[in-house]
């Protein structure tokens, strides 16, 4: 924690009187830390308080004086290492969950470049309701880190009744990121993301229905661990955060293929996540082919095999993460495909599974190895990446 710029989030809540613990604790730590307080939360502690333990002037306006000098939002977002909002509200919550910019602890978490963790404080049946639950999947699902008793980790259900984690805990949630945020330093990654679209006639085309949510949540999580990231997208509407992320935009399996095969050379490792097309048209008709009888036959040849190719491309050193998708006998199915493409893990997910797979922003996934395998629960997206980059780092 030693020189790590924290921007510390205070709303008004009882439980704002832990903020000064957690001050005192950061700053033990050897941590700088800026308040940004909302006008409900200085109900309750008084900025004199908090700028007494951080020896900086607690920001709650966005303008500081009657002369016109203001407190930038935009400022505080590329300043901080990571952003704590604790106490946070159930009013607190459903803002940053909806955008609503009313007060300068919103603007600053909207203009935030850093990681944010939400340490959620209100009573049971508050935060029990469907939508502060759907509020705080919203956030996580914008790669936010919720922070709730009782967990130990960052947490993923309903538990600790809404009381404000302990400031101890806090901390070392914190200290654990920062410990694994540079366990990637300096390695290069390729992540292949999205659908293939194969192109059929100038406005048609076969392929799936991939969001590519999980790709891109490989890629954030890569990039925030220090990992220099080259993103191989297909067709989506999602855009990369971090700044080293290098995104390479594609169309079809085999200009994937392509840029896959040349990214991998020198990289430490793959993951291919994307849903690539197993088939493709023979040939693509240069005009909309137009409805001239009751049938159309449509010739398809097979893709080039990204996975395999890469599999036998991979040199001693070089790490390759495949993933499956499968409807029945999935477990057998994954494991074959191990063996097959030359995989060192494979993260399956089944269909079957409520709430994951194509277009969710949550995923249920087992990961299998030569060894054995491992089940997860139901994350949101952005978790289920940090288990599977843990799982690379500690293979």
């Amino acid at each position: 924690m030693k020189g790590k710029k924290i921007v510390l989030g205070i709303t008004g809540s009882i439980a704002a009187y832990k903020a000064a613990i957690l001050i005192r604790g950061l700053i033990k730590k050897g941590a700088e830390v800026q308040v940004v307080i909302t006008p409900a939360g200085k109900e309750f502690i008084t900025p004199i308080t908090l700028s007494a333990l951080t020896s900086k002037p607690v920001i709650s306006e966005f303008f500081a004086q009657r002369d016109g000098t203001w407190n930038s939002h935009v400022d505080l977002g590329l300043w901080a290492d990571a952003m704590v909002i604790a106490p946070a509200t159930a009013s607190t919550i459903g803002k940053m969950a909806n955008g609503i910019a009313d007060n300068m602890l919103i603007t600053t978490y909207l203009s935030m470049k850093a990681p944010v963790f939400v340490a959620p404080a209100m009573d049971l049946d508050m935060f029990a309701h469907p939508s502060t639950q759907r509020n705080l999947e919203t956030l996580r699902s914008y790669g936010n880190h919720i922070i709730e008793p009782g967990e130990g980790e960052l947490a993923s259900h309903l538990v600790g009744k809404g009381r404000m984690e302990e400031p101890e805990k806090i901390i070392e949630e914190l200290e654990k990121f920062f410990e694994q945020q540079q366990d990637l330093a300096g390695r290069k990654i390729i992540i292949t993301a999205g659908p293939t679209y194969e192109k059929i006639d100038p406005v048609r085309f076969i392929g799936n229905y991939s969001s590519g949510k999980m790709g891109f949540a490989l890629a954030e999580e890569c990039a925030s661990r220090g990992a220099h990231v080259t993103l191989i997208s297909g067709p989506v509407t999602l855009k990369t955060q971090h700044p080293h992320i290098r995104r390479i935009d594609v169309e079809s399996a085999g200009e994937m293929y392509e840029a896959a095969s040349r990214e991998f050379t020198d990289a430490d490792a793959g993951i291919l996540c994307a849903a690539v097309a197993d088939f493709t048209p023979e040939s693509v008709a240069d005009h909309k082919i137009k409805r001239e009888k009751d049938d159309l036959v449509l010739q398809l040849k097979p893709t080039q095999d990204i996975a395999a190719s890469l599999g036998k491309q991979k040199k001693p050193g070089q790490k390759l993460v495949g993933f499956a998708l499968e409807t029945n006998d999935e477990r057998q199915n994954a494991q074959g495909k191990l063996e097959r493409k030359n995989f060192d893990f494979i993260v399956l997910n089944s269909l079957n599974d409520k709430g994951a797979g194509f277009r969710y922003d949550t995923n249920k996934i087992t990961i299998i190895d030569r060894q054995g395998y491992t089940d997860y629960p139901l994350k949101s997206k952005r978790e289920v990446a940090c288990d599977i980059i843990d799982k690379l780092v500690r293979n």
